[in-house]
């Protein structure tokens, strides 16, 4: 039996978040969107898993609920303080550890959230996984980065987003995360893509350092972009496992849900 949702009124500098409480299970499941994203993304989510777990989900700086909330004020965010910011959630809630499921840009944070505190992380979901940009991503990065202040953000949003997820498929996950972009600022969206665009030595290190604990990387087989690089990786990494999706693009969690929440769940159980 699970509890219903409830969601926290926390101090200001603690991110938005909903958790669903579990009356028997004590394992938690954390929830990181990506970039431009917010927790809903994971709707399709929420009740497969809080049939098994205690659920938390997060809505990063900036995005969703947490857009209003008063934060330090950064000129440049890191990823290690995007971590503070989830990790914050966690010692307000009095989580210990959790696994953290994530998607796009969340699996980033995960990891780096895991290379600082791995006492903190059972396992990690990465969907979607970026651990490198290939050329063409690259070259993509450099563009935005040169246009950003020049492009009106969302024409530069989408164009990624049609890059990232170009396939008729693909179209539903594409819109979810052009709809939630449009309520981003302008300059938080400048603040992430800076953030994005300098990320390139966090993910050599990534790649190189196997996290040491149980993680499992799901992928579309038709995630151009980001599955070749994943596929070499989890031959170098031994905590690591991989999981590929056909007829799938880049948001596994939206395009097919239901293996998704399958083969996840088995995952987590089988820690």
């Amino acid at each position: 039996m699970q509890k219903a949702s409830l969601r926290q009124k926390a101090p200001k500098q603690v991110l938005s978040h909903t958790i669903f409480a579990h009356t028997d299970a004590a394992d938690w499941v954390t929830f990181v969107h990506g970039a431009g994203g917010s927790s809903s993304i994971w709707y399709k989510q929420i009740r497969d898993f809080k049939k098994h777990f205690n659920v938390l989900l997060i809505d990063l700086r900036g995005h969703g609920r947490s857009k209003g909330l008063v934060f330090e004020q950064l000129k440049r965010y890191s990823f290690d303080s995007i971590g503070d910011d989830v990790i914050a959630v966690l010692d307000h809630l009095r989580i210990p550890k959790s696994h953290f499921i994530g998607i796009s840009l969340g699996t980033i944070i995960i990891r780096e959230i895991t290379e600082r505190f791995p006492q903190r992380t059972q396992s990690m979901i990465l969907g979607g996984a970026v651990m490198k940009l290939n050329a063409r991503g690259q070259v993509l990065m450099r563009m935005g980065a040169m246009l950003k202040s020049v492009i009106p953000y969302l024409l530069l949003y989408r164009f990624f987003a049609f890059i990232i997820m170009p396939k008729k498929t693909h179209r539903e996950s594409r819109n979810l995360f052009i709809n939630e972009a449009k309520k981003l600022y302008q300059k938080e969206f400048k603040r992430w893509f800076t953030l994005v665009s300098e990320v390139n030595p966090l993910l050599r290190l990534f790649r190189i350092k196997d996290a040491g604990v149980p993680t499992l990387y799901i992928m579309g087989a038709e995630d151009h972009m980001f599955l070749p690089s994943i596929s070499k990786l989890v031959e170098h990494h031994s905590s690591s496992q991989l999981s590929v999706i056909p007829h799938c693009g880049h948001v596994v969690n939206v395009e097919q849900p239901a293996v998704f929440n399958q083969t996840v769940i088995a995952f987590i159980k089988g820690q």
